[in-house]
């Protein structure tokens, strides 16, 4: 004779550790939320697209094809370093007419001794440039780091903190030192000189403009 066992019943899968799982999961995305917006609204309020007064824009210079310099480089010699090829001076020229648009009164223009910053900054079309040591490259130890932002330093201390907007035309190692932000060739951040508060750029800035 079969004995037949009944099957034992399958308990239900609790639906409260689920439950609290997917709860935890929504208080965690919250909480990360919360967070942004305290950490947005404390930061200063002055650095909008359309606040450019005692500011710094630090802009790398145009397309150059290529990585750091020849082994033969000479800060002298042109021809012995990486320079601007037709696409970067067309985005010199674009970036300028961008600028120009915008009417800034623009205090001064540096750039760094290197020609290919010298070059963009001159197509830029914005005024007279100075070449300035303090934003030169010391990627591939062609200037010493420390001493380069030692000069950058004192000359952004000296600027007045509520006078007309610098430009800065320098290099990727040069930006990033002092301003954390990584930008492409072309790129700009605005450096705000009196909370030292930096944000890329977006040259539509300049085209909303008066």
């Amino acid at each position: 004779m079969m004995i037949i066992v009944p099957a034992t019943p399958k308990k239900p899968t609790p639906k409260q550790p689920q439950l609290m799982s997917k709860l935890f999961r929504r208080l965690l995305v919250l909480a990360g939320l919360i967070i942004t917006m305290i950490f947005t609204a404390s930061l200063p309020a002055t650095a909008d697209d359309g606040r450019f007064d005692g500011t710094v824009i630090f802009l790398r210079h145009a397309l150059a094809p290529g990585n750091g310099d020849p082994y033969n480089f000479n800060l002298k010699d042109c021809k012995t370093q990486r320079n601007l090829d037709e696409t970067g001076r067309r985005q010199a020229r674009a970036i300028g007419k961008r600028i120009a648009a915008a009417n800034l009164k623009i205090a001064g223009i540096y750039s760094s001794e290197w020609c290919r910053c010298l070059e963009t900054a001159l197509l830029l079309d914005l005024g007279a440039v100075t070449p300035f040591s303090g934003l030169n490259s010391f990627y591939e130890n062609h200037a010493p780091r420390e001493a380069t932002l030692a000069t950058l330093e004192a000359k952004l201390a000296s600027l007045p903190r509520d006078g007309a907007p610098v430009i800065m035309v320098t290099h990727y190692v040069t930006i990033q030192a002092i301003t954390m932000r990584s930008v492409p060739s072309g790129g700009a951040v605005m450096y705000d000189l009196k909370t030292g508060y930096a944000r890329e750029l977006s040259l539509s800035a300049f085209s909303s403009a008066d």
